[in-house]
């Protein structure tokens, strides 16, 4: 079977230079073509690589900020603790009496009035901690502490539970106000 172009150059249409231009220009566009659609495949997957690039950066900066905004908050909570600490802390008129309590494995010493002690024996008063100092604050300000940052509120009672089944001095129960 002969070519469209070979019949039209037997019927005499068409010339023999019209037919090699037509020709060439098929050749040409089918080679555009075939670049553009390997352009294509390049362009693709360049693409690709910088779309991945730039989820991976977002993806950085989101963890970045996130860290960022934690520590502010740390900041912000410490703040808000020194706070309360400062503003409520009850100052002894006296300094007449030494309260030694537990604080982890170290024992610690502060010194109280003799009312200030009554009101720790009892639970009224707490201890928080700030800057290597101890602070005397109400129970409602240790509560609000606490529920910002545990670490600064000194517990002062030892849970019976604790001791366990075995502790052979379980029936002799200790004053809270006996001086050491």
């Amino acid at each position: 079977m002969k070519s469209l172009q070979d019949q039209l150059l037997g019927a005499g249409l068409v010339d023999t230079k019209k037919a090699k231009s037509l020709k060439q220009e098929q050749r040409k566009q089918n080679k555009q073509k075939n670049k553009q659609a390997k352009g294509k495949v390049e362009v693709d997957e360049t693409q690709q690589r910088l779309e991945e690039e730039r989820r991976a950066k977002v993806d950085k900066d989101r963890e970045l900020n996130r860290q960022r905004k934690a520590q502010a908050d740390e900041k912000a909570i410490a703040a808000q603790i020194k706070q309360l600490i400062q503003s409520n802390r009850i100052k002894p008129e006296s300094d007449e009496l030494g309260y030694q309590f537990a604080d982890g494995t170290k024992i610690q010493k502060i010194y109280v009035s003799p009312v200030l002690l009554n009101q720790l024996s009892k639970g009224q008063v707490s201890i928080a901690r700030l800057d290597g100092s101890y602070h005397l604050v109400p129970n409602l300000v240790a509560d609000k502490i606490s529920q910002r940052d545990e670490s600064y509120v000194v517990p002062l009672k030892v849970d019976q539970e604790e001791l366990g089944d075995d502790d052979p001095y379980a029936d002799y129960k200790i004053p809270d106000d006996l001086m050491w």
